[in-house]
């Protein structure tokens, strides 16, 4: 049978278009709060999400994502909460694919086998762990396949042919492929250059379709993407900004959005634009 990201792909594919995923925090402001921003993208037109469970170390992410674990952590959230997220998610989106971003000290702490498992059943579809590289992934991607989860690598911009073709090998569902080398949202996000290069030392080993991500904030990036062959394109970090500007309090405080329907106007916008972008 095949996945959500199967049919995705195939129906984008026969429209000619790529994916936009947006990246969105569980937990950021507040569940409720987060749940209203996944409604607002997904209603926008997101092809498929990216989800970050907050974890006190985010050694992936850069200023802003790690803002929004923080936000949520001072919250309160936990990873049960973030699994009780997921389930509304999916009853309330069925043939949408979900992806979670999550730390390997998760898996670590639960018991590798019962994380995939709680999170198959929540409803992911697949499981990127930022921190662990593919030539430490095997036993990660062998409990995510025996749960029904796909296991998800980072192409890095400047991989060895031997990290790429074990990122090839072991992803399913997609291939997250960045843009660049450092963490997300950086200050050189606006300079999203050499992506054919990119993805063509990806392609060239096979495997699933290629989302681009680090470093994707404006059309002219999904544009770019679509160009240089790759699938889609992730945006993290530029919805993040647009989530910060809208939530009060800072650490240790709990945030909250001030204005929700001012917000949700934005990110409708943002991801109406990214989505268009697509369009080969």
């Amino acid at each position: 049978m095949s996945s959500r990201y199967d049919q995705l792909f195939s129906a984008l594919d026969a429209r000619g278009e790529g994916a936009f995923v947006p990246f969105i925090m569980l937990g950021d402001p507040t569940p409720a709060d987060a749940l209203e921003i996944i409604r607002t993208v997904v209603e926008a037109g997101a092809d498929a999400l990216e989800l970050g469970v907050p974890f006190s170390d985010p050694v992936a992410d850069g200023p802003t994502i790690q803002r929004s674990h923080i936000r949520a952590l001072d919250g309160g959230v936990t990873v049960n909460d973030a699994l009780a997220q997921i389930r509304t998610i999916r009853a309330e989106f069925p043939d949408l694919p979900l992806g979670m971003l999550v730390y390997g000290n998760v898996p670590f702490t639960r018991g590798i086998d019962t994380f995939y498992r709680e999170f198959a059943e929540a409803g992911a579809d697949s499981i990127l762990l930022p921190d662990v590289p593919v030539r430490e992934g095997e036993p990660f991607a062998a409990a995510a396949m025996e749960a029904g989860i796909d296991p998800i690598f980072i192409a890095p911009a400047q991989a060895a042919e031997k990290t790429l073709e074990g990122v090839a090998t072991h992803s399913r569902g997609y291939i997250y492929a960045v843009s660049r080398d450092g963490v997300t949202g950086t200050e050189r996000e606006s300079s999203v250059t050499g992506l054919e290069e990119v993805v063509g030392n990806v392609k060239k080993h096979g495997g699933a379709p290629i989302l681009l991500g680090f470093g994707i904030s404006s059309p002219s990036h999904v544009r770019d993407a679509i160009a240089a062959g790759a699938a889609g394109a992730i945006s993290g970090s530029a919805i993040t900004k647009i989530i910060d500007r809208y939530v009060a309090g800072e650490h240790p405080s709990p945030g909250r959005v001030t204005d929700m329907p001012v917000l949700k106007e934005e990110l409708r916008s943002f991801v109406a634009a990214m989505k268009a972008a697509t369009v080969r």
